[in-house]
């Protein structure tokens, strides 16, 4: 089973559908209301915690599990650790490097969003908040700002900003129209979360062409746990499989 919601992800699952050995399952959080379909069969929502997952991963016969969640979908992740211990199968995180500043750059990083937040100061900004539609309400206390929102599908009720416009549009970006973006909308502050790759790097790179400052939200802890940097590593390691299976991953 793949556990995703991200490009990674995505990309895990054609690679493992051009792969006869092995048939697999794309289990998606459910948080994008039309994601993207991958070419193997998929599953949407959550699993009830570690005892559902542990539930499900015995229901269906599962022989390994990857972790293809984006870095700040840390409960599942957690689970995954704990679920996959319990139930005594191999578990692969597929993790993306985090980004690192660069020459340029004028990161101020927090070590979550609420602290993120307050980074923003006390004085009015026009914030670009490229972190989705998930805890927004976590900036509703500071309505000082006004904020521009980037969101994969369109809310279906109010925003829990006082100030905000909204912008609906799916990834990836690319740097030129992410520049455009924090022009057109006089951008003066950007808030990220450090998810690595390359699906949502394209506002860090238009907020350093345009010398912003970014507030960059740390990743949170996740168990230990073994991680490759590649669809091609994750492959490697299903390759290596003793015993075929031709039920699960």
């Amino acid at each position: 089973m793949i556990l995703g919601g991200t490009a990674d992800a995505n990309r895990l699952a054609a690679a493992v559908a051009a792969e006869s050995r092995i048939a697999a399952v794309l289990s998606f959080a459910g948080r994008t209301e039309t994601p993207k379909l991958p070419p193997i069969p998929s599953r949407i929502g959550g699993f009830g915690g570690v005892a559902g997952l542990m539930d499900y991963l015995r229901a269906e016969r599962i022989d390994r599990v990857v972790d293809a969640t984006h870095p700040f979908a840390a409960q599942i992740s957690r689970n995954a650790v704990e679920a996959c211990a319990g139930v005594g199968i191999p578990l692969l995180a597929l993790e993306r490097a985090p980004w690192q500043a660069q020459s340029g750059d004028r990161w101020i990083e927090a070590d979550d969003l609420p602290a993120a937040a307050v980074a923003l100061g006390a004085a009015p900004r026009r914030v670009f908040l490229g972190i989705g539609r998930q805890n927004l309400d976590l900036f509703a206390n500071h309505p000082q700002h006004a904020y521009l929102v980037r969101l994969v599908d369109p809310p279906r009720g109010p925003l829990p900003l006082a100030n905000v416009e909204v912008v609906v549009a799916r990834g990836p970006f690319d740097r030129a129209s992410d520049r455009a973006l924090l022009e057109a909308h006089r951008i003066e502050i950007v808030v990220a979360k450090n998810a690595g790759g390359d699906a949502a790097v394209a506002k860090i790179e238009a907020a350093r062409d345009l010398g912003l400052p970014v507030v960059m939200v740390r990743r949170p802890a996740i168990p230990a746990r073994r991680t490759v940097a590649s669809v091609a590593d994750v492959m490697d390691w299903l390759a290596h499989d003793s015993t075929p299976t031709e039920r699960g991953v």
